[in-house]
């Protein structure tokens, strides 16, 4: 087999395994979510969530009392859940993956670098004082204050943290990492300096965003969420080939090319506005942009073609077992689901740096 056809061969294998990957991870999703749908503290079997998805569809026409009792629980209080964690999720997943593309490293992620705790603190800003400072709003704006806020908190963040680690286009690790913290510290510091100043309900409030939550997930959560995050969705996916040059570096990718300075203003941009709307939604629910883009690339290599869409089906998919295991373990209870994602997330960022530090030991 010469050369040219053995390389073909191989492009094709992994093309193949590729789709296959993508393939299944669609399948376990629908499956994952009809079964979530159905899970709670009264069960409904698959089977009948099906027959209320055709009925709703107009394929199929019943009366039943059962179903209809099984309707109204899915409809009101399950299926914006699951709709929910399923965008949350693969908006982490897509946006960790599109930042570690961006920096060329695969430790950077939303929570590490600091891209969430800047979007919390400033939506805690909004929690705590925005009835005080923003009265004069009408309801319309005011009610888009807070997810506003924190994309603009998540991007100061991602800015400050790229230009510090970032010099003559190549980014340090140690520095994107140090400056993260700082970040955090920063971010960590201002939550607790409002918390003095907040009422018992406000503290509960503050406590949903440190710890993250979809238990507040309605119809009106949706309808205001889910364009704000389908656009960094849909977004990311479209700068796949260009992130993919980039990998060779800046300077490089500008030879062949590609407007690196615009591809990094519509990642920063759409990656910020996807993880302040998360935010805005859900609270901190780390380790999610760093866990699936890595274990993406240890399946499939570090194609962003397949990677960007491997990672919104991977972290829908994460983040709906977290939120399914969080509604069942502590039942009558909920536990946070940034606790699971950390408990999660933590050991694999202790094993990934392990990793790196024995690949480097070697080289």
């Amino acid at each position: 087999m010469s050369v040219n056809n053995r390389s073909h061969f191989l492009n094709l294998s992994k093309f193949r395994k590729s789709n296959a990957l993508l393939a299944g991870l669609l399948i376990a999703l629908i499956s994952f979510a009809i079964l979530s749908v159905g899970i709670g503290a009264v069960s409904i079997e698959p089977s009948v969530v099906l027959k209320i998805f055709a009925n709703k569809l107009g394929f199929l026409d019943f009366a039943e009392d059962e179903l209809v009792q099984s309707s109204a629980i899915i409809y009101s209080i399950r299926l914006p859940r699951v709709i929910l964690a399923i965008l949350v999720g693969a908006t982490l997943a897509i946006s960790g993956a599109a930042l570690q593309g961006l920096f060329r490293n695969p430790l950077a992620d939303p929570t590490l670098i600091g891209v969430s705790s800047g979007s919390a603190l400033a939506a805690a800003f909004v929690i705590i004082l925005g009835a005080q400072l923003f009265s004069f709003l009408p309801y319309y704006l005011y009610s888009a204050l807070l997810p506003i806020s924190a994309f603009v908190g998540g991007l100061i963040a991602t800015l400050l943290v790229y230009t510090i680690s970032t010099s003559s286009g190549k980014t340090n690790i140690a520095t994107m990492l140090l400056a993260g913290i700082a970040v955090n510290a920063v971010a960590a510091a201002g939550i607790g300096f409002l918390v003095f100043s907040a009422d018992d309900v406000q503290i509960r409030d503050l406590t949903f965003w440190t710890l993250g939550s979809l238990g507040g997930s309605v119809w009106n959560t949706v309808a205001k969420s889910a364009p704000l995050l389908l656009i960094t969705i849909i977004g990311l996916p479209f700068f796949s080939k260009q992130m993919n040059v980039m990998l060779l570096g800046e300077h490089e990718a500008r030879y062949l090319g590609v407007n690196t300075q615009f591809v990094k203003k519509a990642i920063i941009l759409l990656a910020t506005l996807g993880i302040g709307a998360s935010v805005a939604v859900s609270g901190i629910i780390g380790f999610v942009g760093l866990v699936v883009p890595h274990l993406l690339r240890l399946m499939i290599g570090p194609d962003h073609r397949f990677l960007m869409p491997g990672s919104i089906l991977l972290g829908a998919l994460l983040l709906l077992a977290s939120d399914l295991f969080a509604r069942m373990v502590v039942i009558p209870a909920e536990l946070p689901i940034g606790i699971v994602t950390s408990a999660i997330g933590a050991p694999f960022f202790l094993w990934l740096l392990i990793r790196n530090r024995s690949i480097s030991a070697h080289l």
